[in-house]
């Protein structure tokens, strides 16, 4: 049986200015209160009177993985599995009346996130079922193998120049794909969710819409710390209009804002029709959205996914010179990123092409197949 999924949302907004980005010069204030990841790990499904056993404990990497107990009748050992950058697993069902204990941790360092819950009576030729866990999150397993642990996620919103007002339904829209993909996902916009110990259970950070100096000296090194430990990074929109001064970012995200003109219709196209990521998403994409142009074309550095075709829209004086590419990631110091441009508008995240594409691209960072 598949468990639902829940989604931690310890989400709050800063008071700022709506309408398009102009000059970037409403700056945001305030800052929400961080909360601390959720996760809660999935459970196997049995079957007949079948009940299934985990055998101690597996290691890999830096992460483990504990196995539940068995139900009645004949059972089947399921080897615990490691996700890639330390993340590990759990699995845990029951067969009749049987009960099951899940711990999942996840998180490169190893910090575990424990939850557990009682299981239910099984079911006869549909398997057990497992209680619900305490903890939100969790992915399901099938019959004698772990299940996987959630991706965790923190989304990060803080401005310190202009704000977006498309934040919130970006938010929203992103808590959405947790609850129905088994993320763990955390949004916050204070930055002490970078202190060292707090990013050891994320597998993804998600900039979303972030603008001007968001992080101390401190914050800094510890999300460098974060991305050569194997961690992803996902920009969306502004992220490029975010920390000028820190080199290692900039080189992380690929390019930085310059200028944009009016939000008007234009031309996506496809260029790498081989990325999963852009899976459904038409080959020349028809949108109306905030066409950022860069100060540097990062072509050289990263791996350009779509560009924007500047003869199907007015750029003005913010012009590429006809080579404008507008979504890219790249590997970057033992880390993956990935950059759109796209994403101004409140419409945006009701746009399932537009959403979908995120989705996949925040579990490529994190590790997981898109």
């Amino acid at each position: 049986m598949r468990r639902t999924a829940g989604v931690a949302l310890l989400a709050a907004a800063f008071a700022g200015s709506a309408g398009g980005c102009g000059e970037h010069a409403a700056p945001g204030a305030g800052a929400a209160g961080f909360g601390a990841r959720t996760a809660g790990a999935g459970a196997g499904t049995t079957g007949t009177g079948g009940g299934t056993a985990g055998t101690g404990a597996a290691t890999a990497g830096t992460g483990s993985a504990a196995a539940g107990a068995s139900g009645t009748g004949a059972a089947t050992s399921g080897a615990a599995g490691a996700l890639a950058f330390g993340g590990a697993s759990s699995a845990g069902v029951t067969g009749t009346g049987g009960e099951s204990t899940s711990a999942g941790r996840s998180g490169r360092s190893g910090t575990a996130g424990t939850s557990s819950g009682a299981g239910t009576a099984g079911s006869d030729a549909s398997g057990g079922s497992a209680g619900a866990p305490q903890e939100t999150g969790g992915t399901p397993g099938a019959a004698g193998a772990p299940a996987a642990s959630p991706l965790s996620v923190l989304v990060f919103s803080r401005t310190a120049g202009f704000r977006h007002d498309s934040i919130p339904a970006a938010t929203t829209a992103l808590t959405t794909l947790a609850a129905g993909r088994g993320w763990a996902l955390t949004a916050t916009e204070d930055p002490t969710a970078f202190a060292g110990p707090s990013l050891a259970t994320v597998d993804v950070v998600v900039f979303l819409s972030t603008t001007g100096d968001v992080l101390d000296a401190t914050q800094q090194a510890a999300f460098e710390g974060f991305m050569r430990g194997g961690g992803g990074f996902v920009g969306i929109h502004s992220a490029t209009d975010t920390e000028y001064d820190w080199p290692f970012y900039g080189a992380l995200v690929g390019a930085y804002f310059r200028e944009h003109p009016a939000i008007q219709a234009a031309t996506v196209h496809v260029e790498d029709t081989a990325q999963p990521i852009l899976a459904g998403v038409p080959l020349d994409w028809q949108r109306t959205d905030e066409w950022y142009a860069f100060k540097t074309n990062p072509r050289p550095n990263v791996h350009v996914l779509m560009t924007l075709d500047e003869a199907s829209y007015e750029p003005g004086t913010s012009s590429m010179g006809g080579d404008h590419p507008i979504t890219w990631l790249r590997e970057y110091e033992g880390g993956r990123a990935f950059y759109t441009a796209l994403g101004h508008t409140q419409e945006s995240y009701a746009d399932p092409l537009f959403t979908g594409m995120l989705a996949r691209a925040i579990e490529w960072a994190g590790g997981r197949a898109p």
